[in-house]
């Protein structure tokens, strides 16, 4: 189960909007918390004033605040004390620069949940929350291999220990493209269809190499060499390969497939092992090919419609 702390949240917030915190600090421990989040449960846990399907956040700008102030007493102090939900609620933020109703105060310090508020329109402060708590919270996994960024596409290197990947790697840094993971690269689905990858703090810039040992990248190439983070678009396997399997690889479409990730179909393409073979211009052509196959252009039919045609032609 994924956690974040009330008041880490505000402090990663910071940089982004300035909250200030009005009553309920002792809430600030509080754990907004997800099993497999994603962003069609967002609403879930962050959105404007909800009663009947309460927020985990509850954000309440001018409308919301209104509403509350036209409701009779009975229904007015009902919504009140469902909004501080010990059971439900992790954090209350009056957004536009507000004033904070007196009644939230002492709700909030007589029940330890947090109350802020900040200038920041109530929808902008949404969308920071939704983002940020898209990251955090976001199913991860971490897969062995070496993860890079080719030509703006994040591409993921495995393959057997000792097949060569960091060397791979190491070929196509210097040849202008980026590290960033080396090993243990961390996965997250972040939306429906979009996995990041990044590198653990205490990995980043690091490449080992066999014979060459542990090598600081951004030491070496420099500041360009290095890449936090980007979105797994292509999975390259290196593999090798015995003269029976390499006979039985589609010579038109290659050694394509998907493999699963997070529960995401991602495209896999499994490159040969052999001595002699540049491996660092095979990744680059397999990164091209990938991206025009997903601006809608196939090598492949395209060679087979040519071949139909020019059959049509010699049969008329």
């Amino acid at each position: 189960m994924t956690t974040i702390a009330v008041h880490e949240l505000v402090s990663q917030l910071h940089s982004r909007i300035t909250l200030e915190w009005v009553a309920g600090g002792q809430g600030g421990q509080r754990a907004i918390k997800s099993t497999s989040y994603d962003n069609r449960n967002n609403i879930v846990l962050v959105g404007h004033l909800n009663i009947i399907h309460p927020n985990r956040i509850q954000v309440l700008g001018k409308t919301e605040l209104d509403y509350l102030e036209k409701l009779g007493k009975n229904s007015h102090d009902d919504t009140v004390n469902q909004l501080f939900s010990q059971e439900l609620t992790a954090m209350v933020l009056i957004t536009d620069g507000l004033p904070v109703p007196r009644e939230f105060r002492s709700s909030a310090d007589r029940l330890g949940i947090s109350l802020l508020s900040c200038q920041a329109n109530s929808q902008e402060v949404i969308n920071h929350l939704q983002y940020l708590l898209g990251s955090v919270l976001a199913n991860t996994t971490i897969i062995h291999g070496v993860f890079m960024d080719v030509m703006g596409s994040g591409v993921l290197l495995t393959g057997e220990s000792g097949i060569g990947k960091s060397e791979l790697a190491l070929d196509l840094i210097s040849r202008g493209h980026r590290l960033i993971a080396d090993d243990a690269p961390e996965f997250s689905k972040i939306a429906p269809d979009i996995i990041n990858g990044t590198c653990p703090e205490m990995l980043r810039e690091f490449l080992e190499v066999r014979g060459l040992g542990i090598l600081n990248v951004r030491a070496l190439f420099g500041d360009s060499a290095i890449k936090i983070s980007k979105y797994l678009r292509l999975v390259i396997d290196l593999e090798v390969m015995t003269d029976e399997q390499l006979h039985h690889v589609d010579r038109l479409r290659g050694a394509k497939r998907n493999r699963k990730i997070l529960g995401i179909n991602v495209p896999e393409v499994s490159l040969p092992v052999a001595p002699g073979r540049n491996l660092a211009i095979a990744v680059e052509t397999a990164v091209r090919n990938h991206i025009l196959i997903e601006k809608g252009y196939d090598a492949a039919e395209d060679f087979i419609n040519r071949q139909n045609n020019a059959t049509q032609k010699n049969s008329q």
